[in-house]
């Protein structure tokens, strides 16, 4: 389905964006259209097709509200065992829920936007060029206190990989600074991205 015409993802797009819209908290729901917006700009830039970035981009947080059970009855469904962060808290599988949503009641079978989508939240190795966007777009989006034009400008004069890397690092950072659980995933991800630069 990479290849899909207009009228599909127009189409999808919306219908993801009106569930959006009516499952998530309205501060919520405006992230996701920064994010999905953010991801676009970054799709454009890194020769990405633009419209699979803003359809993972405004449903990658799609299930983010939703409650523990019915966050592990759907992230269950992508296969994937949970690592004890996930299993310890479930919130932490929103995003491999919202991949098996979006297959499931969607019919997204594009492996690449269902791939940023599930993770999202951690990275991971091999990623796809749409996933490491939108693990970046999420984090850098311009609602975030941090993130100024200065800050974005210096980013995007930087490759796809040397940029997620500096953005994962930063989050890795602030994350051990606060004393919180940094992702195995997450660091299997950073030391893939220094190899390759």
């Amino acid at each position: 389905m990479a290849m899909l015409n207009e009228l599909y993802y127009t189409d999808t797009i919306e219908k993801i964006r009106k569930f959006t819209l009516a499952a998530v908290s309205q501060d919520r729901y405006e992230h996701s259209v920064r994010t999905a917006e953010t991801a676009q700009k970054m799709c454009v830039l890194f020769g990405v097709d633009e419209k699979r970035g803003y359809l993972a981009g405004i449903g990658h947080d799609m299930c983010k509200d939703m409650d523990a059970a019915l966050l592990v009855e759907l992230a269950s469904k992508d296969g994937r065992p949970f690592s004890a962060l996930e299993t310890k808290k479930p919130s932490l599988l929103h995003g491999r829920a919202a991949a098996v949503k979006m297959h499931d009641d969607f019919g997204i079978d594009d492996k690449e936007i269902l791939q940023a989508v599930a993770y999202h939240t951690f990275g991971g190795v091999d990623l796809c060029p749409l996933a490491k966007i939108l693990y970046a777009a999420d984090k850098i989006e311009p609602g975030r206190d941090y993130v100024t034009d200065g800050y974005l400008k210096k980013l995007f004069a930087m490759d796809l990989d040397s940029l997620v890397y500096t953005v994962l690092k930063e989050s890795i950072d602030y994350l051990r600074e606060k004393g919180k659980s940094v992702a195995p995933e997450s660091l299997l991800f950073l030391d893939s991205l220094r190899k390759k630069d």
